[in-house]
């Protein structure tokens, strides 16, 4: 045999040692996998994945079409800048300057990617050593732990509480125990990742629990934050629970140590243009670029120039309000009395959410037939056990008609007990939509 002899692509592509060590199990099934499909199987109204089913607002839609348009002459059709197409950068530093009242330099401390998954990919890879730890605080989005191993990393978890009794919002419901926090972190954890408000759970972390979390990483000299704020213009109640970035409180005491991201995908109801950022001190978005330039180069210059224009037109009265963004809000907020109260029909305990397009109920006087669905076969459910929240999902998809997402996809394995009386539903949908699920719910639980 030729020494030089090489095996046909085909052995290469069946033998699952040519995959690194650490993408081990990025490859399973996961939660998306088996909702979507079931929820099209059995014809059921699909309230798990987070994205809208309408087009962005028609001055997107027209900012698209001048970034393309030569006679516009918006040079947008080339590679944009790495670090960042410099027409965002400079409406992001303008916004970003007023609102956390300090100077952004649009040159040096914004980076966009494609997407905010993007964004962290490139942050993770650019901070993270092996053997470096984050801390992830659940129920966390499942991509965060998948790029944190990706990366090398290894995930570190501190739970959020939840106290289902509690009469208050989802911030209330859901509370981080900040003497577990500091027992988490140990001389290896390099960032914490935090999210508000947060997916799925809707909760919008307070002044005083920033503070807290504030002073607990400036007493570890090597820990940074990475803060995903990606729902930060779906607020609601923002007299009693404004939202706040962990950068800019008390006059930006966390500010160096934090790279602070967000997008335009839920603000503009554009989730498939693909158009993220990440705002800091240089060194920390030096991170982002630096991993950019040799992933993607660039993100598409088109969608960045449209969020740009975007973002100048939300400024403006839109609808009858004062800007796109209490449009937005109030819309939001509509639909999300619209779900509440087709949860509570069904004798669900809709827990408030004052941010971000999720509901999280409280499903524990649901009486269903969990021994016989724990028994269907589901390869991607994270634990050998189906857990009551998987199966009860399972169960709504096939019985009622509805399908929401089970919160065990987002806790390790030790804590996935903490989702079995919760379900996560989505109203970044249509009336119609939301109403028809409401319908079938009071049908079969009246």
């Amino acid at each position: 045999m030729n020494r030089h002899h090489r095996l046909p692509l085909t052995a290469l592509r069946n033998d699952a040692n040519v995959f690194a060590s650490r993408l081990d199990g990025l490859d399973a099934p996961t939660v998306w996998h088996e909702f979507s499909p079931l929820a099209q199987e059995y014809e059921s109204i699909n309230l798990g994945q987070g994205f809208p089913d309408w087009n962005p607002p028609d001055f997107c839609i027209d900012a698209m079409r001048q970034a393309t348009d030569p006679k516009f002459n918006r040079n947008a059709n080339q590679y944009a800048r790495s670090y960042a197409h410099l027409p965002l950068a400079n409406v992001l530093a303008e916004g970003y300057s007023k609102k956390w009242n300090r100077e952004i330099n649009p040159a040096t401390q914004i980076a966009t990617a494609s997407g905010v998954t993007n964004v962290l990919y490139c942050a993770l890879q650019g901070l993270i050593d092996k053997g470096d730890e984050v801390l992830l605080l659940e129920p966390a989005f499942d991509i965060y732990s998948s790029q944190v191993n990706m990366a090398g990393g290894t995930c570190v978890y501190c739970p959020l509480r939840p106290d289902l009794t509690s009469k208050g919002t989802a911030s209330d419901v859901f509370t981080l125990d900040m003497d577990e926090l500091r027992s988490k972190i140990t001389d290896k954890t390099k960032v914490l990742i935090l999210n508000t408000p947060h997916n799925p759970t809707g909760k919008m972390f307070s002044l005083k629990e920033l503070r807290e979390i504030a002073q607990t990483v400036l007493e570890h000299p090597n820990l940074i934050v990475i803060s995903d704020e990606v729902y930060e213009h779906i607020v609601f109640d923002t007299k009693e629970e404004p939202h706040l970035s962990i950068a800019s409180i008390d006059d930006g005491i966390l500010w160096d140590r934090t790279l602070t991201m967000s997008s335009s995908g839920k603000t503009f109801s554009c989730t498939g243009w693909k158009v993220g950022w990440a705002i800091g001190p240089p060194h920390l978005v030096k991170a982002v670029t630096a991993i950019q330039q040799w992933v993607n180069f660039s993100s598409a210059t088109p969608t960045q120039d449209a969020i740009a224009l975007s973002l100048q037109q939300a400024k403006e009265p839109y609808q009858g309000f004062d800007n796109y963004y209490e449009w937005l809000a109030n819309e939001y907020e509509r639909k999300r009395g619209l779900l509440t109260k087709a949860l509570q029909g069904a004798g669900m305990n809709s827990i408030t959410p004052p941010g971000g397009f999720f509901i999280m109920a409280d499903t524990s006087q649901i009486d269903f037939p969990y021994e016989t669905i724990a028994k269907q076969p589901s390869e991607a459910m994270p634990s050998a056990q189906m857990p009551r929240d998987w199966a009860l999902s399972r169960w709504l998809t096939q019985e009622v008609g509805v399908t929401a997402i089970p919160p065990s996809a987002f806790y390790s394995e030790s804590n996935i007990h903490l989702a079995k009386d919760t379900l996560r539903f989505a109203f970044c949908k249509g009336d119609d939509t939301i109403l028809e699920a409401g319908r079938r719910l009071n049908v079969y639980f009246s």
